[in-house]
Order: C-alpha cells, then sequence, then structure tokens
C-alpha cells in the first residue's frame, strides 16, 4: 500500500476561542500539486501554518515522511524537508537578493549543496540572477513573489506550502508564476497550494480539496472538481 508523503487526520486548530479547523483531513502523494480552494476564512492558510509548525493542533494528527509533526518546532520541520512560503512575500527588505536567498539555506551546510541550489534558482527565476545585488525593498511586486519562492527552494524541500503566491500580481505574472509552480513540480518537489484563483490552481493541480468553515466539503481530481456545478458556481464565477 502506497503511503502517502503527507496525511492529516482529524485536524482541529483554535485561534483561542475560535475554532478554525474542525476535522481536516487530506493527504499528498509524492510528486502531486494539490491545492486548496476556499472563500477567505476558510481556514486553507491555518491548514498550512498548522502543518508546518506556525500554529499548534488542540487534536488530530499530521505525519510527513514517517514523521509526526504535531508536537515537533517549525525549524525541525524545515530541516524534515517542509518549506511555508507564507501569503504576502516576507521577504528581508533591507538586505540584497542574495542575501534572502542565503538565509533560505541556513540548514543546509554542504557549500556545494548550497551552490547548486543557487544555480537551480537563479535557473528558474533570472531575473533574481540579474538583480541579486539589489536591497530586496526595490524589487517590484512580481520579483518579490519569485525572491520568496526562491528562498524556500534554497532549502531543497521535499513539500512546498505555497499561500496565496498570485496574491497582488497583474494577470500577465500571475500566468508566469503558475508556470513556474508547474516547473517546480515538474523538477521534482510536491506541492501544497492555497490560492484564491480557483480556476488557475485547478488548471495546475492533480488534486484538490474544497474547505468551508474550517472543514473539508469536497475533495477529487482538479479536473472533476473544475466540472463540479457547486465549484464553478461558488469559485468560478459561473451561473
Amino acid at each position: 500500500m502506497r503511503v502517502p508523503l503527507l496525511r492529516v487526520e482529524n485536524l482541529h486548530t483554535y485561534y483561542g476561542h475560535v475554532h478554525a479547523l474542525k476535522g481536516i483531513d487530506l493527504e499528498v502523494e509524492e510528486g502531486e500539486i494539490v491545492t486548496l480552494i476556499g472563500a477567505n476564512g476558510a481556514g486553507k492558510s491555518t491548514t498550512l501554518r498548522t502543518i508546518s509548525g506556525l500554529v499548534r493542533p488542540r487534536e488530530g494528527r499530521i505525519e510527513f515522511n514517517g514523521h509526526v509533526l504535531n508536537q515537533m518546532p517549525a525549524h525541525k520541520i524545515v530541516q524534515l524537508g517542509i518549506c511555508h512560503v507564507p501569503e504576502g512575500r516576507r521577504i528581508f527588505t533591507t538586505l540584497t537578493v542574495m542575501e534572502n536567498l542565503m538565509m533560505g539555506a541556513y540548514t543546509l551546510r554542504d557549500k556545494g549543496t548550497i551552490r547548486e541550489n543557487l544555480r537551480r534558482v537563479f535557473d528558474l527565476f533570472p531575473r533574481l540572477a540579474e538583480r541579486k545585488n539589489q536591497l530586496g525593498g526595490t524589487l517590484s511586486g512580481g520579483e518579490q513573489q519569485m525572491l520568496t519562492i526562491g528562498r524556500a527552494l534554497m532549502s531543497q524541500p521535499r513539500l512546498l506550502l505555497l499561500d496565496e503566491p498570485s496574491l497582488g500580481l497583474a494577470p500577465m505574472l500571475v500566468r508566469a508564476i503558475f508556470e513556474t509552480i508547474r516547473e517546480i513540480n515538474a523538477r521534482g518537489t510536491t506541492i501544497l497550494l492555497v490560492e484564491q484563483n480557483a480556476r488557475a490552481a485547478l488548471k495546475i493541480a492533480h488534486r484538490a480539496y474544497v474547505l468551508e468553515t474550517g472543514r473539508v466539503v469536497l475533495a477529487g481530481p482538479a479536473q472533476e472538481l473544475m466540472r463540479d456545478e457547486r465549484v464553478r458556481k461558488a469559485y468560478l464565477g459561473e451561473r
């Protein structure tokens, strides 16, 4: 029997007295792109934050590659191979592009591995190579998003958690970011994607989960969900 790379079972997460996740179950297989879609406040970002150790679940189980993550500190989860790219492009604005990227490699000790990872990031994002000595705060929104994703890839993650990568970007840049996500996956990184642009997310995902008020209400192959009337009306703007 195939064991998924990531398995989340009966996950309950609270913010104080607010019950944000109410029994989430999901799985991500090695090599997949899985997307979470839903309205604002549905629990999508909280799911990623709980998996990456930024928020502690009150109940349930998170298992990654045979390791139980529930009580593990966030930096240990990174060392296991999960990297979280949060919403909002949280780069270090007063550091250069190169310095930002090196911050992503802090778990690595081998200089050859770091050089190779940097080569791969610059291959994926040539714009970052052109601006490697520029301060992060002087980059455009699209370039900052490239830098955020590139910094995450410096740690060689097996699983990349992406939270709203297209937020605030012009349509042309949105297309480029989604093409890049597909390319990252094709190069061997498994991806769990949270994205408000449901149509774009479903187009590149293998499978999807629909969240409403902290619960999974629909799940299945992404192409099937794109044809589901409930999804089309609620998230794809069709009537």
